[in-house]
């Protein structure tokens, strides 16, 4: 997988791995560590399906574009929607070549199930902030597909919704430019992560010869 990105914006895909946890986000994108599980191979085989950006479909009002590339400034994140679905709309946007106007829906595609946490619904709420920047435009929904139960569920992506997306990406920003790798914060998810043999939260955990000395001479 490849993680080089615009010097000037963040990999909005990132969100869902700050969410995950901040120090995997840290050492994914700011040391540029990587390694390959089941789980993150599996991902890429769902999304080398779903944004083929050559596949472009018109259904009877609406027109799907795979592989878009989005970008917020305001946020100064970038990357690309798997699939973006412009629904014919008179209250919507204008497309260049196109006559009719449309309104946007993003669509990510997922491995697995839905998951506990809401990392997947704040990155498509990201991918919401970019189509408005980019369109003008107010988006209120969009859909997560899940691969292993081959259907997709409804979001709405509401003010606070984006408000919590707001204030992670400033969060992410400022661990960038600091070039700050928070520390290991074990739990649950340790289990699931992919840079777990990196990470090694079990040893980073465990007290130091001097912690204990000193953790004694305190005592």
């Amino acid at each position: 997988m490849d993680y080089k990105q615009d010097d000037s914006y963040l990999l909005l895909s990132g969100i869902q791995h700050f969410q995950f946890c901040p120090r995997q986000w840290a050492l994914i994108h700011i040391e540029q560590q990587w390694e390959e599980n089941s789980r993150t191979v599996e991902g890429q085989h769902v999304h080398k399906k779903a944004d083929d950006s050559s596949a472009r479909e018109k259904r009877k009002d609406k027109l799907i574009v795979r592989g878009m590339a989005i970008k917020s400034e305001t946020l100064n994140i970038s990357g690309q929607c798997d699939v973006v679905e412009f629904v014919e709309d008179s209250a919507g946007v204008s497309l260049y070549g196109n006559p009719s106007l449309y309104r946007p829906i993003p669509v990510e595609y997922k491995r697995g199930k839905p998951k506990v946490g809401r990392e997947d619904e704040l990155q498509l709420a990201a991918q919401a902030i970019c189509l408005e920047e980019m369109f003008l435009c107010q988006i209120t929904e969009g859909y997560l597909y899940y691969n292993e139960t081959k259907h997709r569920h409804l979001v709405l992506l509401s003010d606070a919704l984006k408000q919590e997306v707001r204030a992670i990406v400033t969060k992410m920003n400022s661990y960038y430019h600091r070039r700050y790798t928070p520390k290991v914060k074990t739990g649950p998810h340790c289990k699931s992560c992919s840079l777990q043999n990196i990470c090694l939260p079990e040893l980073m955990v465990r007290e130091s010869v001097s912690e204990y000395m000193e953790r004694r001479l305190r005592e």
